[in-house]
């Protein structure tokens, strides 16, 4: 009668009455999967593929054995006898299909929230001395009668009755330096912009009226880049404005508004190829650019910035399918 041999890397039937000291090729040592390569401990060779693993060639000769090897015991050996490490399976999980990515992807229409912006050094020092080639035009302008509006007031003209009321502002400049913001006329310093800005005036007096100026929308260069944790968009424009400017996001939208020098304003929404992390992404602005820095919701590679124009009309009608589904449920159960 032919018995199975329960040896790693046979299991070949054999007759025990045929079974000689080389009847049976296999593998004295436990299998190893170690960084996607699969292989065993008694030999060298090593594949990536589990079907090549299983068909290696056992490295040692023996007896068949007909004795099953006993179930792993969960009871602990005693102290004297030497613990045998288990060999760890190393499970490595492929990237998610187009489909799958798109069934899991969030909606668009998540709240947005601004990122943390990092200005540079070298940046407020650009920004300090526009500021003050700003301050010698505003004075010669006020020698020759041309109104300007009050820095800190705000205020909007709204007739002759605007006339009327007090304007409190800061008759200083802005100053930034090594680190902190703050009027030079009243001298209180913070680090950051948005409590810069929100500083009431320190003087009182009359609104002075200019007529608003409205922005110039200009286009700006793009470029990005990335790493297996992080997408970096960059916005090349000459000395940014942090005060006056924001980049907003949810796990799948980008929204940027970028005013620099010359009052120019750069906008743009993009509509991400992947899901980030909000939480840990920020904005970094030098002198010459402004880095937007995505943390991935999860590693691995994207194929492009931006979600192709099709997929996101496929997304949209696959959320609009499942919503009339609902609805059609919704209305059997209560009609």
């Amino acid at each position: 009668m032919a018995l199975l041999c329960y040896n790693k890397g046979c299991g070949q039937r054999f007759d025990p009455e045929h079974n000689a000291e080389d009847s049976c090729l296999y593998h004295p040592g436990v299998p190893i999967f170690h960084d996607a390569l699969k292989g065993w401990s008694c030999c060298k060779k090593r594949t990536t593929d589990f079907s090549e693993f299983l068909s290696i060639k056992g490295c040692t000769k023996g007896f068949h054995s007909k004795e099953k090897p006993p179930e792993p015991s969960s009871q602990e050996k005693s102290s004297d006898e030497p613990k045998a490490q288990p060999a760890k399976e190393i499970i490595v999980q492929g990237p998610k299909s187009a489909e799958k990515m798109l069934r899991e992807r969030p909606s668009s229409d998540e709240p947005r929230q601004l990122l943390p912006i990092k200005v540079s050094r070298s940046l407020e020092q650009a920004l300090e001395k526009l500021n003050m080639s700003s301050e010698d035009r505003t004075l010669e302008s006020t020698c020759t009668g041309k109104d300007k509006l009050m820095e800190g007031s705000g205020g909007i003209y709204q007739g002759p009755e605007s006339n009327t009321e007090v304007c409190t502002f800061h008759p200083g400049v802005p100053v930034f330096h090594e680190g902190m913001k703050y009027w030079s006329c009243c001298g209180i310093k913070t680090t950051d912009f948005s409590a810069f800005m929100e500083q009431p005036g320190c003087s009182r007096g009359r609104h002075c009226w200019t007529e608003k100026k409205d922005k110039k929308a200009v286009l700006c260069r793009q470029d990005w880049h990335q790493t297996g944790s992080q997408v970096v968009v960059t916005v090349y424009a000459k000395n940014p404005l942090p005060a006056l400017s924001s980049v907003k996001a949810n796990r799948t939208v980008l929204e940027a508004h970028v005013i620099f020098e010359g009052n120019k304003i750069f906008q743009a929404e993009l509509e991400l190829w992947g899901t980030i992390d909000v939480e840990r992404s920020f904005v970094s602005m030098v002198p010459a650019k402004v880095e937007i820095t995505l943390c991935k919701a999860s590693p691995g590679s994207w194929a492009r910035l931006e979600l192709p124009q099709k997929t996101l009309e496929k997304q949209q009608n696959v959320r609009f399918a499942v919503s009339r589904r609902k609805l059609n449920v919704w209305f059997d159960l209560f009609m």
